[in-house]
């Protein structure tokens, strides 16, 4: 799998300082220099010393965010070689080799936690994605195991590269590059939306306003607000894809006939497309899947990731 990794702008670029100061304390990145102070290594390991060591994984996973380990390493200082043995996107086995590195015994030592941190991170993300994604594999067409922005904060980019990295499919990065309608948006419009103003015309007025690439979503919670949201359901209706918050499996089932018999059916291209949300679990999402949703949003793949266990092994 080729993947592009997000550009290592300068919010990647200080995130990455911020956590290696972290580590070597306020002397790192200092003006004259200094990369910090590891007093371990500083007290028993030669200035001159050089070392190979290699990343390895401890279990079964996806990679994710090798890519980073050159530009982490980069801030112990020079000299420090770093070759990616399993690209970012690939499965890897238990004692797979991740990545292979040589340079000064002191930097490789400094770098080793941070390095398997971000790794273990992301790495733990690809690898809950796909285990969604594989979930809902057996589907005629399965629908995009989606993200959210239930993410860690900083780690946005990171988080939701480690998602395409696993397979899965990024919502909205933020509240800039996409709109959504969710139940405290319509509590908010309540005054607008007495009893002339439905949900079909809303979305429709907004759609007007909107750039044609910015996406529109909308939050229903019944299938009633659902017939409403719908292109017959008056106004036309603007909405890109309805999110369908915590329906029951059966309830997901009506939902997508009742948007096939309302919106024109499934051929050439179902719209608006339905999205599945709210407490999704590997053990509930075939049966989710097999509605006919189109997408699938589970927070968990970023909030509830477990870290891939790594660790580097030196020669």
């Amino acid at each position: 799998m080729t993947l592009s990794p997000p550009p290592m702008d300068p919010h990647l670029v200080a995130l990455i300082k911020m956590a290696v100061r972290e580590d070597m304390g306020p002397a790192y990145g200092a003006p004259h220099g200094s990369t910090g102070h590891d007093l371990t290594v500083e007290a028993s390991i030669p200035a001159a010393q050089r070392s190979a060591a290699t990343i390895v994984a401890r279990e079964a996973g996806v990679v994710a965010g090798a890519f980073l380990l050159p530009h982490i390493l980069g801030e112990y200082g020079v000299g420090i070689e770093c070759v990616i043995v399993t690209p970012d996107g690939s499965r890897v086995a238990p004692q797979q080799v991740v990545a292979r590195l040589e340079g000064p015994s002191r930097a490789l030592l400094s770098a080793e936690r941070l390095c398997l941190n971000f790794l273990g991170h992301l790495s733990g993300i690809a690898t809950l994605t796909r285990r969604y994604v594989d979930a809902v594999a057996h589907v005629a067409t399965p629908p995009a195991i989606c993200d959210t922005r239930k993410t860690t904060p900083g780690f946005r980019l990171l988080d939701k590269y480690a998602v395409r990295c696993g397979g899965g499919t990024n919502h909205r990065l933020g509240l800039y590059d996409g709109v959504m309608l969710k139940d405290n948006h319509l509590a908010a419009l309540r005054g607008q939306l007495g009893g002339h103003l439905t949900l079909a015309a809303l979305t429709a007025h907004l759609r007007r306003q909107l750039p044609p690439e910015v996406p529109l979503w909308l939050e229903v919670d019944t299938l009633e607000q659902l017939r409403e949201a719908l292109p017959g359901g008056g106004g036309g209706g603007g909405a890109d894809i309805i999110l369908l918050d915590n329906f029951a499996v059966d309830s997901l089932r009506q939902a997508v006939a009742i948007r096939n018999a309302q919106a024109g059916g499934p051929a050439p291209g179902p719209h608006p497309l339905l999205e599945a949300s709210g407490g999704i679990t590997l053990d509930t999402i075939a049966a989710v899947a097999a509605t006919g949703v189109e997408r699938i949003s589970c927070g968990a793949l970023t909030h509830s990731a477990r870290s891939l266990d790594l660790s580097m092994e030196f020669a």
